[in-house]
């Protein structure tokens, strides 16, 4: 089985090409959506959550009533505490990455010859030694600002304090295996997208690569 690792930086379109993967038939497994699982009440990470961040010393993050967290300020005391972030990560990465591999063994059980791991801070976590393709999606800058800006409660502080922690676009690109620009619009990036899928497939031995075969013939004629 291929595992993909799906990367970009704020609104650059990752999850529009990840629904891409999705309507092409290919897995796709949302570090961001387990994250959010993880911080309901019920979830097993909570007890560990509560213990390293206390009701008594942080009530701000907690509703009184059912001490459920309040995502906007229990988001808000993570991001501007290093220390705190590290807390709260060293809690909820071993559970993703658990959740990954299972997700991995149930597809490869399906009998799927390729899955994708939607992981944001891919390359800030060394998770891309994990998986054997990275694909990084990006867009020009005043492109991504103007979708960031166009998202509720987005502040242009607020964004660029989350650029600020976030791995340079460039950066990225440079260490992908493939790039899907995603700044002129769907048709060319799903084009992009599909050429590399495809790419990826010969490398695995999937399908036959048509240059090769065509190089083929044209060495029995000679």
């Amino acid at each position: 089985m291929i595992v993909l690792g799906l990367t970009g930086s704020i609104a650059m379109g990752k999850t529009t090409i990840g629904t891409m993967m999705k309507n092409m038939n290919i897995p796709v497994h949302e570090s961001d959506h387990v994250v959010h699982k993880l911080l309901q009440r019920s979830s097993i990470a909570r007890p560990a959550i509560a213990s390293a961040f206390p009701f008594f010393e942080h009530p701000e993050i907690y509703t009184k009533r059912t001490k459920d967290l309040k995502r906007k300020e229990f988001g808000d005391l993570i991001f501007n505490n290093d220390e705190h972030k590290a807390t709260l990560e060293s809690i909820l990465h071993p559970l993703v990455q658990k959740s990954q591999n299972e997700f991995i063994r149930a597809e490869t059980l399906k009998g799927r010859d390729i899955v994708c791991l939607d992981i944001p801070l891919l390359f800030e976590t060394n998770a891309d030694s994990r998986v054997d393709y990275t694909i990084v999606v990006s867009a020009p800058y005043f492109i991504q600002r103007e979708r960031a800006l166009s998202r509720p409660k987005m502040s242009e502080e607020k964004f660029l304090a989350i650029l600020e922690q976030q791995m340079p676009d460039a950066e990225k690109c440079a260490r992908a295996d493939y790039v899907i620009k995603t700044g002129l619009g769907r048709a060319p990036a799903i084009k992009s997208l599909k050429r590399a899928l495809i790419d990826i497939r010969i490398k695995a031995g999937y399908i036959e690569d048509p240059d090769a075969e065509e190089l083929k013939q044209e060495n029995t004629i000679k």
